[in-house]
């Protein structure tokens, strides 16, 4: 999905989260083959929801973020990543402001299987 028109460029990726600030709501940086590349500013509680058909790469920029599974939690600080696999309810959770990257197919719906008010399609970020 790499578009030739335009000169290559690196993108910055705090540069891209000065951009916006609202939680929970993914934007897209980059795409690679059928994935694409998101960042997102998280704050609370988000919602159970599983990916029956896709696993799902959380990467901590900044803060700390816990993923919270049936059987236990996963707790990331910058730079840690952990892979949600495809088929695991999950509820991530930030008790401070977290900068987070995400890697999943290009369509993944942000709330998967359980939907509601927090759905949100990526907005690409030029």
């Amino acid at each position: 999905m790499t578009d030739t028109t335009k000169p290559a460029t690196a993108v910055n990726i705090d540069a891209k989260l000065a951009q916006f600030a609202e939680h929970w709501a993914p934007r897209r940086i980059a795409g690679i083959n059928d994935y694409d590349v998101k960042i997102a500013k998280v704050q609370g509680d988000f919602v159970w929801h599983t990916h029956d058909e896709t696993d799902e790469l959380f990467l901590v920029i900044s803060g700390r973020l816990v993923l919270q599974l049936r059987d236990g939690d996963v707790i990331l600080g910058p730079g840690e990543i952990y892979v949600v696999p495809k088929g695991v309810e999950h509820c991530p959770r930030a008790d401070e402001e977290t900068a987070i990257l995400l890697l999943e197919p290009a369509g993944t719906v942000n709330t998967g299987s359980a939907g509601g008010p927090r759905t949100r399609e990526p907005v690409p970020l030029d």
